[in-house]
């Protein structure tokens, strides 16, 4: 908030309501932010339990094959669009560079990072393409490929599982609302779906799936390092 009683343009923007007096007051500002800051919480939190209660079992069976694949050499390759592209990048971040002392490196790949690569492929045969052709050109059999799509139905995402199921990688989709295309598609081998309409919350749940997924990984792969 502006010092400024009168409030700020962004002051007005975005609390109209404490200016109807031509006054405002921090009390009411910060009441506010609380109350959503709560119901924002409890609306997350229904959502992480509803997906970990529906898709528990095929988060754990997800996690157990690409755990499987990295112990065989995969690769990850990940992918999304948007807020997604951060969660793809923020995956294969913590792949590679992990954020606990025990847990693995793993090799992966985001498959937004490249921007030349993304902005040729776009330009040049189509926006739908920018992740299928990343995967013809590094994918091979075995590798994992993940696309994250808050409705299910992004086109590029679809192409990429598609291209990624004919080369014979692993495929995991992260989907929102009631699971788009990508819930329907044959060419994805797991399909985690956070039942929600509002991206924000949906986005926040996939988040808790994909750290779920690399919980198992690390656990599949310390026991197989102990057996071995």
């Amino acid at each position: 908030m502006s010092n400024n009683p009168e409030g700020s343009e962004y002051d007005r923007l975005f609390y109209p309501f404490l200016f109807e007096g031509g006054k405002s007051s921090i009390d009411d500002v910060l009441a506010q932010v609380r109350h959503s800051t709560l119901e924002k919480s409890h609306e997350v939190i229904a959502l992480r339990r509803a997906t970990l209660e529906k898709y528990g079992e095929e988060i754990i069976a997800a996690g157990q094959a690409m755990a499987q694949a990295f112990a065989c050499g995969a690769t990850l390759f990940a992918f999304g669009n948007g807020g997604s592209t951060t969660d793809a990048q923020d995956l294969v971040t913590e792949l590679l560079h992990p954020p606990f002392e025990h847990w693995k490196s793993l090799p992966a790949v985001s498959l937004t990072n490249d921007i030349a690569v993304v902005t040729a492929v776009g330009n040049d045969v189509g926006f739908e393409n920018i992740f299928a052709r990343q995967i013809i050109a590094f994918g091979r059999r075995g590798d994992i490929a993940v696309g994250i799509s808050t409705s299910g139905n992004s086109a590029n995402i679809l192409a990429g599982l598609e291209q990624a199921k004919k080369q014979g990688l692993i495929t995991v989709g992260l989907t929102g609302y009631e699971g788009g295309k990508m819930m329907r598609a044959k060419t994805i081998d797991f399909c985690i779906n956070a039942p929600s309409d509002h991206i924000p919350r949906i986005q926040e749940a996939q988040a808790t799936v994909y750290h779920t997924l690399l919980d198992v990984i690390q656990a599949r792969l310390k026991i197989k390092q102990r057996a071995v």
